[in-house]
């Protein structure tokens, strides 16, 4: 069988990510790789500069934030990726709406399906707020508004979920047009248009702030001491004692509650005929796995901690948006192999075309998220937060 081709630029993409990610991933680099991260090293610098700056502006009042009457909860990051924040968002909706509140989650849609950069720039026509779910029905697929949006509005319903770039615009529609008095901003924690109640941040226990290198050197979209604006830390990923990386984070913050917890397997879901199958499934099992996410290590140990034998790992960029051919590549190479089946993330699950047949049992694994440490359990913790005097 004729093994799939890889790109340039993937090739390339997959290389940086391994040397950024991780202190000490760059040491005994050869020349070129050195020259490139030399030149990588002075664009983070360039792109620090202007983070901090914009942040004054919005500091100074020469970038204006708009409130919108209502709760606005960000969730987001300090770095690029991998903290397991889709998981958290969904808990956080799914307890607010069970709690009375009418929700919508704001998203941006990463690279989601949209007219070229050069188009909406000179483009006169103000587009409404594109709806994936009325909090009724899901209205959009992955493709067209994007990959995360999807997953929430297939798991939420009841919780209405929209995309756009100018997620104020977004708000005030989900306000005006659907009555929400609870917005989620889904990765907001950089979005400063948009005036927040409470910052929610995420730390990925494992890595925290990678090898402590702006963008695109290291994996940190704004620096560390940011956490300083946090009211709510989520320790994510949480295995065994804490306690160095707490102590870091209350280098930059002081006040917060840190909330230890970690992303849970749940079940296994067949990605196209919707069969469920409980964990216990794997056990002694041998598995392929194929995955375009940020940390694919992660989800890959996850299955070999449940017992399962993982033979073959295809790896993609994160959001790689699939063709058949690749899916068919990966179902006949773990057909080749005798596995049991393939498994994939839940996030990739959203973008694979469909198949009539599978040459082997395709499934993702479901994951949900569970309160380790700093409350009694989620619940808890989001009556807490929701409890909490909104900022003025």
């Amino acid at each position: 069988m004729q093994k799939r081709k890889v790109n340039f630029v993937e090739r390339l993409e997959h290389s940086l990510v391994k040397v950024i990610q991780h202190p000490g991933a760059d040491k005994n680099q050869r020349g070129g790789m050195r020259f490139l991260l030399g030149v990588l090293k002075g664009i983070s610098y360039i792109f620090r500069f202007i983070v901090e700056l914009r942040y004054l502006f919005y500091h100074w009042g020469i970038l204006r934030r708009f409130p919108l009457g209502c709760q606005v909860i960000s969730i987001g990051n300090v770095t690029a990726g991998g903290t397991g924040k889709t998981p958290v968002t969904e808990k956080f909706a799914r307890e607010l709406a069970a709690a009375g509140r009418k929700v919508a989650i704001l998203s941006r849609g990463y690279r989601r399906k949209e007219a070229p950069w050069w188009k909406r720039m000179f483009s006169q026509v103000i587009e409404p707020p594109l709806v994936v779910s009325n909090g009724k029905h899901v209205l959009l697929d992955a493709a067209i508004g994007g990959d995360e949006p999807y997953m929430l509005a297939s798991n939420l319903p009841g919780v209405c979920v929209l995309v756009d770039r100018n997620r104020v615009k977004a708000g005030r529609y989900a306000v005006a047009r659907f009555g929400c008095d609870t917005l989620i901003l889904d990765d907001g924690f950089q979005y400063q248009k948009l005036k927040h109640s409470l910052e929610v941040v995420l730390v990925d226990k494992t890595n925290p702030f990678g090898n402590g290198n702006m963008l695109p050197r290291g994996i940190l979209r704004e620096p560390a001491k940011h956490l300083s604006r946090a009211d709510f830390i989520f320790l994510t990923k949480c295995k065994g004692d804490s306690s160095d990386v707490i102590k870091e984070i209350r280098k930059y913050n002081t006040t917060a509650e840190i909330i230890e917890c970690c992303h849970a397997p749940t079940l296994l879901k067949n990605v196209y005929s919707k069969e469920e199958l409980p964990l216990d499934w794997l056990k002694g099992k041998t598995l392929a796995t194929l995955a375009g996410i940020a940390s694919p290590l992660g989800f890959e140990n996850s299955l070999r901690n449940l017992g399962a034998k993982v033979i073959w790992c295809e790896r993609y960029p994160d959001h790689h948006r699939y063709d058949p051919s690749e899916i068919i590549y990966a179902l006949n190479r773990s057909s080749d192999l005798k596995t049991d089946a393939l498994i994939t993330t839940e996030k990739d699950a959203v973008r694979f075309p469909h198949l009539e047949t599978t040459s082997v049992p395709c499934y993702y694994l479901r994951i949900d998220i569970q309160i380790l440490k700093g409350a009694d359990n989620f619940q808890d913790a989001v009556d807490r937060i929701c409890n909490r005097k909104i900022k003025k």
